[in-house]
């Protein structure tokens, strides 16, 4: 048991005072043999055993009375983990708290989401508790912050939710090196989330690292997961897709994609339904009737008529309100398309040659396609501000090629490298090229990430046929990507490596028939190499779309918002869905496709993740109203009051006893 004022239980010795008193008042009085008395004593002791037991009794409900008062004021809490765990006071009380979109969730008709109750449970429970300092960690901005109390944890708008993921390997490794740089004493690590299969990565090898790196610490650090697990079956998700201008014989029109789907792992049970989505287009509102079957609807290739003068806008489609206000709104702009041209660095040309045919390929014919090969002392007099993505096949660019592709990045360029033939000892952004490897005959891709980047499922939730296609050679790639896909075994085929800005990609194989059968089963290869040219010709027009989180250059303009759902911190634009202007671009941010494709992560693969670390974990619901921690004095009270009627029924004389007894 734990007590919020432990230091009253140093009066629990007050509990013997009855014992003492009684003692002291069988010393009061002097012994006297008196004969005629003698026949009374010898009567006493014919009930002496009855006697003593009672007098034993009286003296034991005395104390229990006293003993009780003490817990009483010592306010004790429930037992358990969370009892134990603000009994005893911390040096240093670190909080990673969850901000992605799916914590604004409400259940059961609430009017607070999963966020807004974790922030007032974790402000009580945690202002109960003894600390040197508070430090707070969100899943949005991922740096520690200090406060000066756990109340702060329920006020001030920088824990309201965002639009963006949070990244709990990301968040577990900042507490880490605060741990360590301020060389913290006894720690306890609150974290409050949904435990959403995308914001934990539970697949990445960070865990195993984080796991040793905790463990490595000689002072106490305890882990409490305060878990928001539960999911609303009639939830709904919008997104849209494929938004472009094109020009038609009337003027110009705008093509886009809208996709309605039900909460991830929640099957409907409701029947056909139809959803009015409200569309907003520049400012004109207008009303889209969407049939729900099962637990999704698509409206592929919706056009909406515009002027012919309109080159450039921005729109909004929003769901009636359900439980959770986040996922219920998608931004979007659009403009005249921009060229996607792509930039072949290649040594062997029959590995490049099917990849060139796919790129060449446009998959709508408004949209302008152009391939072209250069040899690499060329590569210096390219217009790298043509070009959306680059294929490099060959030795990893030297530092001078380094520095030009680096620029590219920073502007949102792609490339993708494939492996050269011969042996290569360069690194690219801490990659390298290992040894080559014959596979078995069929060897398969054994998983690839369906959530998010070149392989995710199309925009109609079917997946890409990844797992049909057969590797015939690889190469090892040595440094810490992120994989994308990977071949049985663990090696991985597709990988990209980390970047602030752009997307670095490393295929480990290529689409020579001798290597691979990407060029033989082409959609894979057609789709993915259009994705990273989409990506990188975003850049090139004044029209993105991009995904919650990313950072903003410290030499950009200012930015101006043009639409979004709640006022935010200018500071804050890139965490928050809206549309937002610089210059003459218009950029609309929205949550990632992750959100709304990622489900719960079961309770043990949660646990898993904590294997040897003192970890605890409590599920709690949205407006669940009660508290974390449970005082229970009053229990005390109710003990001291039951001891003290005992007590007083044990002192009365036996005669008045048997005088009520016969009334």
């Amino acid at each position: 048991m734990s007590f919020l004022q432990p230091w009253l239980l140093a009066a629990l010795p007050l509990a013997a005072l009855p014992i003492v008193i009684h003692l002291i008042h069988q010393r009061r009085f002097r012994t006297v043999r008196w004969a005629a008395m003698m026949f009374l004593l010898a009567a006493a002791r014919m009930s002496r055993g009855y006697a003593r037991l009672r007098q034993w009794l009286i003296l034991l409900f005395r104390a229990l009375a006293v003993a009780t008062l003490v817990f009483a004021i010592s306010r004790p809490l429930a037992s358990g983990w969370i009892g134990s765990a603000i009994g005893d006071a911390a040096d240093t009380t670190l909080v990673l708290i969850d901000l992605s979109p799916s914590m604004s969730q409400r259940e059961d008709g609430s009017s607070l989401s999963k966020l807004e109750t974790a922030r007032k449970q974790l402000a009580e429970l945690l202002g109960r508790t003894r600390s040197t300092k508070w430090v707070v960690i969100d899943g949005a901005r991922g740096v520690p912050r200090e406060i000066a109390n756990p109340g702060e944890l329920a006020e001030g708008p920088l824990l309201d939710g965002t639009s963006r993921p949070s990244d709990f390997p990301t968040l577990l490794q900042a507490a880490r090196d605060y741990i360590a740089t301020n060389r913290a004493g006894r720690t306890e690590i609150w974290i409050c989330s949904d435990t959403r299969a995308n914001d934990w990565d539970a697949d990445s090898p960070r865990w195993a690292t984080l796991r040793s790196a905790f463990g490595e610490f000689t002072q106490s650090i305890r882990f409490h997961l305060v878990a928001y697990p539960r999911v609303d079956s009639g939830n709904l998700a919008i997104r849209v897709g494929n938004v472009r201008r094109r020009a038609t014989s009337d003027g110009a029109e705008l093509t886009l994609s809208i996709h309605v789907a039900r909460e991830p792992g929640q099957a409907g049970n409701d029947g056909p339904r139809t959803i009015p989505v409200r569309m907003e287009i520049d400012g004109a509102p207008s009303v889209l009737p969407i049939d729900l079957v099962a637990d999704r609807a698509d409206w592929l290739d919706y056009r909406v008529p515009l002027p012919s003068d309109r080159k450039t806008g921005w729109g909004v489609v929003r769901l009636p309100e359900d439980s959770n206000p986040a996922d219920n709104e998608f931004f979007f702009v659009y403009d005249e398309p921009a060229p996607r041209a792509m930039l072949v660095v290649a040594e062997d040309i029959d590995a490049v040659r099917h990849a060139e045919l796919a790129a060449s390929i446009s998959p709508d014919r408004s949209i302008a396609c152009a391939v072209e090969r250069v040899e690499r002392e060329r590569v210096a007099g390219v217009a790298w501000e043509t070009v959306s993505l680059v294929l490099w096949q060959g030795v990893l660019p030297s530092p001078s090629e380094s520095e030009r592709i680096d620029a590219f990045l920073a502007r949102g360029g792609r490339i993708v490298f494939l492996p050269p033939r011969g042996s290569d000892a360069a690194t690219f952004r801490g990659m390298r090229w290992g040894s080559w490897h014959e596979s078995p005959p069929g060897t398969l891709v054994e998983s690839w990430r369906t959530d998010q980047d070149l392989l995710a499922n199309t925009s109609d939730g079917a997946a890409l046929p990844v797992g049909s296609l057969r590797i015939a050679r690889y190469r090892d790639l040595a440094g810490t990507p992120s994989p994308l896909a990977t071949l049985r075994g663990g090696a991985p085929l597709l990988a990209r490596a980390p970047t602030e800005s752009g997307g670095v990609y490393f295929l480990a194989t290529t689409p020579s028939p001798a290597d691979s059968s990407l060029a033989a089963d082409g959609v894979v290869l057609y789709i993915a190499l259009h994705r990273a040219l989409a990506a990188g010709a975003e850049s090139l027009g004044n029209a993105r779309q991009r995904d919650a989180g990313f950072t903003l250059s410290s030499d950009s303009e200012p930015w101006t918002r043009l639409a979004g759902s709640r006022p935010v911190l200018s500071t804050d634009y890139p965490l928050h869905a809206g549309v937002y202007q610089t210059g003459d671009a218009s950029t609309a941010v929205n949550r990632p496709l992750g959100e709304d494709l990622a489900g719960v992560l079961p309770e043990p693969r949660v646990a898993e993740l904590f294997r040897g670390l003192d970890f605890t974990r409590v599920d709690d619901r949205a407006g669940s109203g009660r508290s974390l921690i449970q005082e229970i004095w009053r229990l005390f009270l109710t003990s001291m009051v039951v001891a003290m009627v005992v007590e007083a029924a044990l002192c009365m004389p036996k005669g008045r006893r048997g005088e009520g007894g016969s009334t």
